[in-house]
């Protein structure tokens, strides 16, 4: 039996860009690019219920799970901080699964975990996107539920 690829999103899906893109513009409200700051990508919170999810899908045999995160380029740092994110909150075997392109349209596999539904190649995805966040699909329980 061949496995399904499935590619799961970090900013918004497992770690709470947003709340730490707020705090960080209101804490420097002069800096164009918060997510540019020394320690941003590393210090992000996970997302209530992701790290459940994705112990969750990766104990599922018939699943084959990776991370697939678009770089921040104004942020050279953030390559190795979102490394360092995955190996401390779910460590080094997924350290191994860890892909950062900009365009996650060239990534091919089954199933895409993404908030957003374009602009880092998503809509060229030739599996099915799964919008996390959407009306469809607002938090983990509901994602799940596709995958049994």
């Amino acid at each position: 039996m061949k496995k399904k690829i499935v590619y799961v999103d970090m900013d918004g899906v497992l770690c709470d860009f947003a709340g730490a893109y707020t705090t960080a513009q209101a804490a420097n409200p002069g800096i164009q690019y918060p997510q540019s700051q020394y320690g941003f990508f590393r210090n992000l919170k996970p997302l209530a219920g992701a790290l459940a999810a994705m112990a969750s899908l990766r104990s599922n045999p018939e699943l084959d799970v990776y991370i697939l995160t678009a770089p921040s380029i104004p942020n050279p740092l953030c390559y190795s901080e979102k490394r360092e994110w995955v190996e401390t909150h779910l460590g080094m075997d997924m350290v191994r699964r860890l892909i950062i392109s900009p365009n996650k349209g060239l990534n091919k596999g089954d199933f895409l975990i993404d908030d957003h539904k374009e602009g880092r190649g998503q809509d060229e995805f030739e599996g099915r996107l799964i919008h996390f966040g959407s009306a469809q699909f607002p938090g983990w329980g509901e994602v799940l539920r596709v995958f049994g």
